[in-house]
């Protein structure tokens, strides 16, 4: 995997403090519970053991996947880029013209998503459907559900 992660610098830093909790606060405590089962003695029938054990595989992944997204990042400044077209760090007004209603997304970088929010990874499908698009433009965006089809009714840079 080669492929560059957009980011701006808060999405990073909140990517990187996470990374630093992981592997600076609770890997200690892992590895020092894994040290307290195995002075318990017989490691096969240890319950604490193998799930100290577990925890420590699934963390040890985490920190492994966090620093590889850290690795590929690429930071964008989202004030550098177009106000009149759909892009990184814009909020976008869409109708959706099977449903009739009126969706808001804002295109972040990675450790920005909140889906709750209507903050969308600008490299999700739904994002990358939308990318380019100008104020009047029609998008069919194809997602796992079907195709999404959209026309764009305001487009807001980020302040």
């Amino acid at each position: 995997m080669t492929d560059r992660i957009p980011m701006t610098r808060a999405g990073y830093d909140k990517i990187k403090a996470e990374l630093d909790y992981l592997d600076q606060v609770e890997l200690p405590k892992v590895l020092e519970r894994i040290a307290k089962a195995r002075a318990e003695g017989d490691l096969s029938e240890n319950a604490e053991f193998q799930y100290a054990q577990d925890t420590r595989r699934l963390l040890e992944a985490k920190i492994n996947a966090l620093k590889d997204k850290l690795a590929r990042a690429i930071l964008v400044d989202p004030n550098r880029m177009p106000k009149d077209e759909v892009g990184f760090g814009v909020t976008v007004v869409v109708k959706d013209l099977d449903l009739g209603e009126v969706e808001e997304f804002t295109l972040v970088g990675a450790g920005e998503e909140d889906y709750e929010a209507g903050k969308i990874l600008c490299t999700s499908p739904l994002a990358q459907g939308l990318i380019g698009k100008r104020v009047g433009d029609r998008a069919e965006i194809k997602v796992p559900q079907g195709m999404l089809r959209f026309e764009i009714l305001e487009i807001r840079a980020q302040q």
